[in-house]
């Protein structure tokens, strides 16, 4: 390639087309190279998309490229994914891409730099780990589909406390022993599961895994993400985004917790992760596990279709044995005034701490009280900004908008009649639920598990260091802790609201309240002393909790099957969601009712809407709903670019496109 050849270069902006610039004088851009160009008035970090350019750009209009990185090219597989990703989600290239480079920066400063964060396989420690016979009849079933050099799914389905992930460390220490320069990705669906799989990787294999989430400081993003472009970090540990890095020599994908709802990403790019690894696997030719106590319904059709193999695990490690389920149905039950706790779970807690043992109460609310009421006119304390209640925080009394943010101080009078002294808090927080359990256990050390209160890597890490030394008695949290824990000590949980999860109009909530009830339960006696969980409820006969009262997810899977499959909703049928919102309200509404006019009419596609979102105010911004429903064969989004393009979007309005959406707010 001469010095005056045209490349053509995506860039991490939202758009799909790349850029012709001009190499510099002497040096060859091949593909996938990262480099340095001049765009919209700065510099950016970009990629060498084509070795030719455009036939139809001037020569004057073409700039030259300011810089190209001494780095390995970003790999081809890569590039193709980046690809599929941003046409299956109808994302654009370059905001797909942006995720692979989000590494560097925005102009790659000190990219240069080589800093030594290699991770040597040969420095794992030996393997005194005892597998059970069930664990190593399990290893043995798996280590033949990671040593194969081809794509395949295998689901790892065991019951919570049966030993899953040392299932798997045993055959990533057999991939790193057996293939020194490959590089494994572990992914998992929150940052606070991170630190605990740090610490066991660290006891079971002795070497220190790759960081990588929206957490890191751009100085340790920069470090790790060199790492990985070079290929001297060999195990990754990572969310989401994880998944789009420029690995050097990808050979195996681990997806832990694989149907928690969290890998679906919401803003920016709108794309499964769970989804978009078994795609990566299948362009990389590589071995994907995925890892699950409550598989998802996806998965669990994959599997009975024979796409995916599956490796069971159907009981708990060692000596330790699925617990005790018991229901209360709170329609019988009487509770004084403002307090959540029923007589049983009182009593229950107090004879846990009495016999040094330790207690979980889940509920998934922040804060101290989900609304504010005026007792004297009704008026609800809502968000400005959001058409959301406003959620009461700590003793200070300060309201937050859990989706724009938001904050405010407690009005001394109501807004709305300006009657002093008469607002109330409605509902419990887990900061109120707090105050109820110091009432009637004051000497109970109480720890306090959510977003709010454990906010940092190194705060994670002491929480969770504190109840193992069980320093704590009681713990109280929000999904949180719900998954991927384990606590030796603790044999209680405690469900205050069952039901939460099931009100809306998701046709995922008897799945999600199935998983999450589940994955709560088997926190409790995981090891030798037995466990007892109690769950509060309303809806004492509804399938999802009778189901998990016999612990038989096989009879929920299967009703769940018949009646999704009966409504051509995933996986038998397709759903895509467009959302579409602007500033003035009266705009967005004339624009969807002319797109619900030009709306496509055709055998198996069902146009839903337009209906104001049942968030219709979101930060600031109104929205509206269309829901594309279509059967398995069709392609969704063919459809919805044809009829996007039909009517161009105003610049003052904003469409987003979510294909399988996960949340319908």
């Amino acid at each position: 390639m001469s010095s005056n050849s045209r490349v053509q270069i995506l860039l991490p902006v939202a758009v799909d087309q790349a850029f012709d610039y001009r190499p510099p004088v002497g040096v060859v851009a091949a593909k996938g190279m990262l480099v340095k160009v001049p765009f919209r008035g700065k510099s950016t970090v970009g990629v060498v998309w084509c070795e030719s350019g455009a036939a139809d750009v001037p020569d004057s209009k073409v700039k030259n490229i300011e810089e190209v990185f001494g780095l390995p090219p970003m790999p081809e597989k890569l590039m193709q994914f980046i690809e599929w990703t941003a046409n299956y989600n109808m994302a654009h290239n370059g905001a797909v891409l942006g995720m692979a480079v989000s590494g560097i920066g925005d102009q790659g400063s000190g990219i240069r730099e080589k800093k030594n964060n290699k991770t040597d396989p040969r420095s794992l420690t030996p393997d005194h780990w005892q597998l059970t016979a069930a664990q190593n009849t399990a290893l043995d079933k798996l280590l033949p589909h990671i040593r194969a050099d081809n794509f395949n799914v295998t689901l790892l389905d065991g019951v919570t406390g049966s030993g899953k992930t040392e299932v798997y460390f045993s055959a990533i220490r057999k991939s790193l022993e057996e293939h020194p320069d490959n590089q494994i990705l572990i992914m998992l669906p929150e940052i606070a599961l991170t630190q605990s799989l740090i610490e066991r990787v660290k006891s079971r294999l002795g070497i220190t895994p790759t960081v990588w989430h929206s957490n890191l400081t751009p100085k340790k993003r920069r470090e790790n993400w060199l790492a990985i472009a070079t290929g001297d970090a060999k195990l990754i540990i990572g969310a989401r985004s994880s998944l789009f890095l420029p690995y050097l020599k990808l050979s195996l994908i681990v997806v832990d917790e694989e149907h928690d709802a969290s890998y679906k990403q919401e803003e920016g790019v709108v794309y499964n992760a769970r989804d978009m690894a078994v795609v990566r696997a299948s362009i990389e030719k590589i071995p994907i596990i995925l890892v699950s106590a409550t598989p998802s319904l996806e998965t669990v059709v994959n599997v009975k279709a024979k796409k995916y193999d599956e490796i069971n695990l159907p009981a708990r490690f060692g000596d330790a044995k699925m617990p005790e389920i018991e229901l209360v149905d709170l329609r019988k039950e009487k509770r004084e005034k403002n307090c959540w706790v029923s007589e049983k779970l009182r009593r229950e807690l107090a004879e846990n701490l009495a016999r040094g043992e330790q207690s979980l109460l889940y509920l998934n609310r922040r804060g101290y009280a989900p609304l504010t009421l005026c007792r004297a006119c009704g008026h609800h304390l809502k968000c400005p900004y959001c058409s959301a209640y406003l959620v009461q925080h700590g003793k200070n009394l300060q309201l937050l908008c859990h989706h724009c943010g938001h904050s405010s101080r407690m009005p001394e009078k109501c807004p709305e009649c300006q009657e002093k002294d008469t607002l109330i808090p409605l509902g419990p927080g887990i900061e109120r639920l707090e105050e109820e359990i110091k009432d009637f256990l004051p000497q109970a050390r109480i720890l306090t598990l959510s977003s709010d209160t454990v906010e940092s890597a190194k705060a994670m890490k002491k929480a969770f260091a504190d109840i193992e030394d069980h320093n704590v008695d009681i713990i109280i949290g929000t999904q949180m802790v719900a998954k991927g824990h384990h606590f030796p000590q603790l044999t209680l949980v405690g469900i205050i609201d069952a039901d939460s999860g099931l009100a809306g109009g998701d046709f995922r909530a008897a799945e999600r309240t199935f998983q999450v009830l589940h994955q709560v339960s088997g926190r409790a006696g995981r090891e030798k002393l037995p466990g007892k969980v109690i769950i509060q409820t309303f809806q004492p006969e509804s399938r999802v909790i009778q189901t998990i009262l016999a612990n038989d997810r096989h009879a929920f899977m299967v009703m769940e099957m018949r009646v999704r499959e009966d409504n051509n909703l995933p996986p038998f049928g397709r759903l895509a969601a467009l959302i579409i919102s602007g500033k003035k309200e009266a705009m967005v509404r004339n624009y969807c009712n002319m797109l619900a006019k030009s709306a496509p009419m055709l055998n198996g596609v069902k146009i839903l809407g337009p209906a104001p979102a049942p968030l219709t105010l979101l930060r600031g911004k109104f929205r509206y709903r269309f829901l594309v429903k279509a059967n398995k064969s069709i392609h969704i989004q063919k459809i919805i670019r044809d009829w996007l393009n039909a009517s161009p979007v105003p610049s003052s309005l904003k469409v987003k496109v979510d294909i399988d959406p996960y949340s319908f707010v």
